[in-house]
């Protein structure tokens, strides 16, 4: 039977409005477009440090310019609670490490899943080192990533680093459709392809 991580979502957020408290939440992001509807959303209920890691993008330019936008996206979305920021190492030689291999795997595939465990592994590790009640990922926007896998992975993160993982499925009521509202309306850079270098020759 399938998942539906909305429903697990729906329940964890009003059990967390219920207890009358603010967790922490290390926010795993791609990019400012596929943030913004999720900060948008979850800023409501936690204290939200965006965590930007990504050696998948290729080529650095690219990197470069998706951070900034991602910064500048914080500094002028009116949420309400202050949103923080960190950014991870940017080694794109870990990406290629995993990628070994799977370079010819279609777009969605294995080499898309060991990306997701890769960021998301890393996150796990820094929610754990500063002590955040939660982390998630903003993946699951894309109606091209697998909310499944991704979840699959955020649960069995949880395990090992004894963190808790925010089940999600950000695509659903309509969370994708407003994540382009917002980028319209913010004017935000919203790219053509995933971010590493098989997705871009894709696209070409």
């Amino acid at each position: 039977m399938k998942i539906n991580y909305q429903k697990i979502l729906d329940k964890k957020l009003e059990e967390i409005l219920n207890s009358k408290e603010t967790p922490s939440l290390l926010l795993h992001s791609c990019c400012a477009p596929c943030s913004s509807y999720v900060l948008e959303y979850l800023s409501q209920f936690f204290d939200i440090t965006i965590f930007y890691y990504n050696p998948n993008i290729h080529p650095e330019s690219e990197y470069r310019k998706r951070v900034e936008e991602q910064k500048e996206f914080i500094e002028s979305f009116p949420s309400k609670r202050n949103i923080n920021f960190i950014e991870g190492k940017y080694l794109p030689q870990k990406f290629f490490d995993i990628a070994k291999g799977l370079e010819e795997e279609k777009e969605g595939g294995i080499r898309c899943f060991k990306c997701y465990e890769l960021r998301l592994r890393e996150a796990a590790k820094k929610a754990k080192e500063l002590n955040f009640d939660y982390f998630t990922t903003v993946l699951s926007i894309s109606p091209h990533k697998n909310a499944e896998k991704l979840n699959e992975i955020g649960e069995k993160l949880t395990q090992e680093f004894d963190v808790k993982f925010l089940n999600s499925d950000f695509k659903k009521k309509n969370g994708y459709k407003r994540s382009i509202e917002l980028s319209k309306e913010y004017n935000l850079y919203r790219q053509d392809y995933c971010g590493c270098v098989y997705s871009k020759d894709k696209e070409q």
